[in-house]
């Protein structure tokens, strides 16, 4: 390398470049690693260097050289990589290496409004200084390298402008827990504080996006999943179309209940007019959807949701369909199709379906997710009334249809409304769930607004969080997780502001939590088993009866000090029915697995002094936020040891955890044979969970005679899934055959935590 190269600095002043120094910090990131070279990382990034080259562009490119030389025979560059980016980043946000002290960090981005200003006012300088002696900066250095990125991405305070960022990870994680426990007791929030940094800073609990991104922030809203019911009126559909302009402005992924807004031809105003159907007003909710950035953490994105016997279902499923014009395709939303026993039982039996607008058949729509023997009254009564407008379809065809559009989209998604209602956390006869989120995992009660400052009107929303069962060395570490993790979420419930009233009397009334789990298939790999086989099946039953056990108990504590939520008496837990009492019997055939804990005391617990929140419990896709950890997302098995995932800041390659260790005991996504072991072990998950599971079923058609995965095999997995208890499905993947040496590349503009690229990240 010619030492004449000429190197810009940050004040424009150029000098020679310093060899030596990129070699002293290329050796210092390496320390410690196994299998890298610090030549090899120099050679690459010399090759790049050309004169007059900024100093800022020789930190990017050795960064780069780095990252480029991930492999599974060499993970460790993901963390030499990772250190490099912290030293850059750490220089853009402090000018140094070193952070500055905690309380005048603060005071500074206070002043410059970049952090909220109640810091200032809840803590004093010497709680700040406790508080720095809390922070330990070196756990930087346990990032992945797309762990940082992400971080610089989404979740550091920054000018998204101009690219300035403010902050490192330690502060996020510090401030974050500050402002959750900072209405604790002055003798206690201390304690809470460094037991929650603790646990998120070493990643045994992982944030969504909207609390990594927004707490310590001026803008205060947080929940991952926000869910709008519509009304068959134009004044609730502007009102929907409001509340979620509002919502994706602030980081929130949206579910839309439509399935009452009555189909095409339908009278209107007594026959004033003809309904112009579902599809203009869905095109509304799309140009609602996308009418903000989400302040570039992630654009904006809804699921809506319609009854599988609506008289325009065979439009609706086509929506998103690459054929057929503007005039009849909604394609930037994702929707869930809604069904029950009946429809699965006409599938089975070869009968018809009888389809309706939801305006002609009275007490039918409501039926369908409060009472499921109502339903099937009603809906017999009304095929055999002939002054009622009504198509017959198929069973098998319009099941075949919908499994089509599943497959060649991949966002035609499934909700199971009678397990929804019959093993649910709410009493479905007072508070009925009518819907899901944007990334399936939520279930939560509805009811929809008449204009945007409807008091009576109710949008859910949910509060999301997860465990990493990577970091759980025996399920009793549950209880303090999942006592952190309710009390910080329970306090953000209070702190956060709702900027439609139906979001804070549902927020404050119901308190609905969903704490979930990343990790699960490094977690199977740990312990030697499979999902193929059923070898998984009795650990994941000892693993989620542990955690919703300790999740409940944590809840039932708080309530002991807080009191219940105020509509705990719209719950089955107020009645001391428990997830372990409503689950579909069907699972016992597939594990003998004891209950473990003692339900009986919690039971009793709970019908004594009630719990803090209606719900607790939700598996998020986490496709994002479970980087941040260095862990496998959600419940899902790879599909491949390094993901290879594109993000708007590069391709970025991560290994799975403990590669070298465990190659031998993953499971690849392609190389499990089917859907059967995967779906058995997500009803085992959903006898616990007390909300729903984020849950993909994956096809590779080259597994299949001529290419093609048959319609039979996907139907037969529609109904393994019903049959075990299985209340939602999300994305249906299909591997489209091409391959890369070190893993399918993975987009990771929608999915996850709050459904990240949509919302529901976490």
């Amino acid at each position: 390398m010619n030492k004449s190269i000429l190197v810009t600095k940050r004040n424009g002043q150029k000098e020679p470049i310093n060899l030596d120094k990129i070699h002293k910090v290329i050796t210092w990131a390496a320390e410690g690693l196994d299998n890298v070279s610090v030549s090899q990382v120099e050679l690459r990034s010399h090759i790049q260097f050309y004169d007059g080259i900024r100093t800022s562009d020789i930190h990017e490119t050795i960064i780069r050289a780095a990252a480029d030389l991930i492999s599974q025979d060499a993970p460790d560059y993901q963390y030499l990589a990772a250190r490099l980016a912290v030293f850059h980043l750490r220089k853009k946000a402090y000018g140094q290496f070193t952070p500055p002290s905690l309380y005048d960090h603060v005071k500074k981005l206070v002043d410059s409004e970049r952090y909220d200003r109640h810091l200032l006012e809840d803590y004093t300088q010497e709680d700040f200084e406790q508080m720095d002696k809390i922070i330990d900066h070196w756990r930087d250095m346990s990032f992945s390298y797309a762990a940082v990125k992400q971080l610089e991405g989404k979740y550091l305070v920054q000018n998204r402008v101009t690219g300035e960022i403010y902050e490192s990870a330690q502060f996020l994680y510090i401030l974050v827990a500050a402002c959750l426990f900072a209405n604790y007791p002055k003798e206690t929030r201390l304690n809470y504080i460094k037991r929650f940094y603790d646990a998120v800073s070493t990643f045994k609990i992982s944030l969504p996006t909207p609390i990594m991104a927004g707490v310590r922030t001026p803008t205060r809203q947080f929940s991952s999943c926000v869910l709008i019911e519509c009304d068959d009126n134009l004044d609730s559909i502007n009102a929907t179309a409001s509340a979620i302009v509002k919502y994706v402005s602030q980081r929130a992924g949206i579910g839309v209940n439509a399935g009452r807004i009555r189909a095409l031809g339908s009278s209107i105003r007594g026959g004033e007019a003809f309904h112009t159907g579902c599809i203009p007003f869905y095109k509304y909710f799309q140009t609602a959807v996308k009418s903000c950035s989400q302040g570039g953490v992630r654009g904006g994105a809804a699921t809506v949701f319609y009854p599988l016997w609506h008289l325009e279902v065979e439009s609706l499923l086509v929506l998103r369909n690459n054929r057929g014009v503007e005039e009849n395709r909604v394609r930037h939303l994702d929707y869930g199709v809604q069904i029950n026993k009946l429809m699965y039982q006409r599938l089975i039996k070869n009968e018809n379906i009888t389809l309706f607008s939801p305006s002609d058949v009275l007490g039918l729509y409501d039926a369908f997710f409060a009472d499921q023997d109502k339903f099937e009254t009603l809906y017999h009564q009304y095929e055999q009334d002939p002054n009622i407008r009504k198509r017959e379809v198929k069973a098998v065809e319009l099941f075949a249809l919908l499994m089509q559009e599943r497959a060649s989209t991949g966002r035609i998604y499934i909700q199971n409304v009678d397990h929804c209602n019959t093993h649910s956390p709410f009493n479905a006869q007072l508070a009925p769930v009518h819907q899901s989120n944007l990334c399936m995992e939520i279930a939560l009660p509805t009811k929809p607004l008449n204009n945007v400052n409807d008091e009576h009107g109710e949008i859910a929303l949910c509060t999301l969080s997860a465990f990493n069962l990577g970091k759980i060395e025996s399920l009793d570490d549950f209880e303090e997780l999942a006592d952190l993790a309710v009390r910080a979420l329970d306090s953000l419930l209070d702190y956060q502001d709702y900027p439609v009233p139906a979001a804070r009397n549902s927020s404050l009334n119901r308190r609905t939590l969903g704490i979930g789990v990343i990790n699960y298939a490094y977690y199977l790999a740990k312990h030697g088993v499979k999902y193929s086989d059923g070898s998984a099946n009795n650990l994941t039953h000892r693993t989620f009866e542990a955690m919703q056990y300790y999740l409940l108990k944590a809840s039932n504590n708080l309530a002991k000090e807080k009191g219940t939520c105020p509509l705990f008496s719209q719950t089955t837990y107020s009645q001391g029915i428990l997830p372990i009492d409503t689950y579909k019997k069907d699972l016992d055939t597939i594990t003998k697995e004891p209950l473990h804990y003692d339900w009986e005391s919690l039971r009793a617990s709970i019908k004594t002094y009630g719990l803090r929140n209606s719900t607790l419990s939700a598996l998020m896709p986490s496709e994002t936020s479970s980087q941040i950890s260095n862990a496998t997302n959600g419940i899902e098995p790879p599909r491949g040891f390094i993901s290879v995932k594109a993000s708007k800041d590069g391709i970025l390659k991560q290994v799975v955890p403990e590669y070298n260790h465990l190659k031998n005991f993953y499971e690849l996504l392609w190389q499990i044979p089917n859907n059967t072991g995967y779906l058995q072990l997500v009803g085992i998950m959903q006898k616990f969970i007390d909300q729903s599971i984020s849950a993909n079923t994956n096809y590779d058609p080259a597994k299949f005679p001529n290419n093609k995965v048959p319609m039979k095999q996907l139907l037969s997995d529609l109904l393994t899934a019903y049959k075990f208890g299985v209340k939602t499905l999300y994305y249906h993947n299909t591997r489209d055959g091409a391959e890369d040496i070190q893993g399918d590349i993975v987009p990771t503009t929608h999915s996850d935590d709050g459904c990240e690229g949509g919302a529901c990240k976490i």
